[in-house]
């Protein structure tokens, strides 16, 4: 029996300029083939020309594409409509975005059974849309599929959109980075479910930049370097004996080892008590009392809606308590940087103009601001000449590095980081991580990292706070919540976090 997915010599080029050079793989039928490699690798654009989605500007040429036995080399546009859904599917990156946020999403789900004509009558396409919710454990399906995009979490997004790429089922089911913006649990759980899809006997190509993912999910993987796969084998082989030296790097950069040791005792400048806050009635921090210590780190986790963003935003001072007491020892300043820099920067204005926005609120004057911009780029290791640029021109490394800079503007002492890792490429955020460690050892900075990575957490947090519905449910040292969690919850998101069949 055929592959139900071959592909030979996939060439796309921009303008003459080679992005993706010679790629050739196979998928089997209940296989899964991983794509690895950081963001300009050309594994996004390798998985769109899989479906006949490459922009229109890209120059594509193919020696051979097979998507279950139907030759697609040269196919139309109206004959790769009728392939889509059918022969070969898309679970993309950003659930929010690829699902229309004015359809309810047992519209969306039922829409490939509509194209095709799988499904006739609306009785019948509710009943089909609901046995599709409710393979991929999406839980009350019957409700679930009256509500829009904007209701649904992000992990149950995400279980809309495979439920939709599923409809029409498909022999190939692409998933371009599905998990890259889930919590731990979350992730684990959309992970099992597309390992069980592919156990069902559905070709599953995998794009992620996740070796941790990659390890639980994947039979074999491909690693892409500048548009060539540099090295492919089976998972095993791969990650725990890598031949290439870019392989060894990418492995390297995603494996932290929690801090052993316990901080060295410093005064408290943070001390919280009680502090309550609600939305709407709907409680989203309860009773959370801790302390942040001078010039330490302190980790906040926990899974989305858990209250961690809110608590951190409370410190920063744009939210304020319902009940309880935050308690600065004395005048601190304080400075937020974004999980998304893109959203943090105005898109008109260059990063120096933003950045000497900043320093004009620190009091910095006029004369002095522009050797400054200067000074604050090369501290977080940006070239001068990014100052002329705007905020879409960075890459997503250096507009988190900008972000971090035009926090330092202000000259804070405390730094609260929401998330500022979280859609890296793993030797990018190792780069910010060290960034971050240097400008603590150098400025003496207080930092408060929020995330629903662990490894990250682990790594950098001297302490560590775990959220849970609103609360703390567990905190210490992370020597001590790393190795000995006593909360059931802390256990899940530990195990959620590490390898599976290492």
């Amino acid at each position: 029996m055929s592959a139900a997915l071959e592909v030979r010599g996939l060439r796309i080029a921009f303008d003459g300029k080679p992005v993706v050079r010679g790629v050739t793989f196979t998928v089997e039928r209940g296989e899964c083939v991983a794509i690895v490699g950081e963001s300009g690798a050309g594994k996004s654009l390798t998985a769109r020309a899989l479906l006949g989605l490459t922009p229109a500007d890209a120059d594509v040429t193919l020696d051979e594409l097979l998507v279950d036995g139907t030759d697609a080399v040269g196919l139309s546009e109206r004959a790769w409509r009728d392939l889509r859904g059918t022969g070969i599917a898309l679970v993309s990156q950003d659930a929010l975005v690829s699902l229309d946020p004015l359809r309810r999403i047992g519209a969306e789900v039922a829409e490939p059974l509509l194209l095709h004509r799988i499904v006739r009558g609306r009785a019948a396409r509710a009943g089909r849309v609901r046995e599709l919710l409710a393979r991929v454990w999406m839980p009350d399906p019957e409700r679930r599929s009256r509500q829009h995009p904007h209701e649904l979490s992000g992990g149950l997004r995400q279980r809309a959109l495979i439920a939709s790429a599923l409809a029409a089922a498909p022999a190939v089911l692409v998933a371009d980075e599905p998990t890259t913006a889930l919590d731990a649990t979350v992730q684990a759980r959309i992970l099992g479910l597309l390992r069980e899809i592919a156990d069902a006997g559905t070709a599953l190509v995998f794009i992620s930049h996740d070796f941790a993912a990659v390890r639980r999910i994947a039979d074999r993987v491909l690693v892409m370097k500048d548009g060539i796969v540099v090295e492919s084998g089976p998972v095993a082989e791969v990650l725990e004996s890598p031949r290439h030296e870019y392989t060894k790097q990418l492995i390297a950069a995603t494996i932290h080892e929690p801090r052993a040791s316990a901080p060295a005792e410093s005064a408290p400048v943070l001390i919280a008590g009680d502090v309550s806050r609600s939305f709407d009635a709907v409680p989203a921090v309860i009773d959370a009392s801790f302390t942040v210590k001078d010039g330490q780190t302190l980790g906040i986790v926990g899974e989305s809606g858990s209250g961690k963003t809110t608590l951190a935003r409370m410190i920063v001072g744009v939210d304020a308590p319902d009940s309880g007491t935050l308690r600065w020892t004395a005048e601190r300043r304080v400075q937020l940087v974004h999980q998304n820099p893109l959203g943090a920067f105005d898109p008109r204005w260059t990063i120096g103009r933003s950045l000497r926005e900043g320093l004009e609120a620190g009091g910095v004057p006029r004369p002095e601001r522009a050797a400054r911009v200067a000074e604050l780029l090369a501290e977080v290791g940006l070239a001068p000449e990014l100052a002329d640029r705007r905020p879409s021109a960075l890459s997503g490394g250096q507009r988190q590095r900008a972000a971090i800079a035009r926090a330092l503007a202000a000259d804070p002492q405390v730094l609260v980081l929401d998330e500022p890792v979280s859609a890296l490429d793993p030797s990018v955020r190792e780069r910010v991580l060290r960034l971050l460690a240097r400008l603590q050892r150098e400025r003496q900075l207080t930092m408060i990292l929020v995330s629903h990575d662990l490894d990250v957490v682990g790594a950098v947090a001297d302490e560590v706070l775990v959220m849970q519905d609103g609360r703390i449910v567990e905190q210490g040292t992370t020597a001590e919540v790393f190795t000995a969690p006593q909360h059931p919850f802390t256990r899940e998101l530990l195990e959620a976090s590490g390898p599976v069949g290492a």
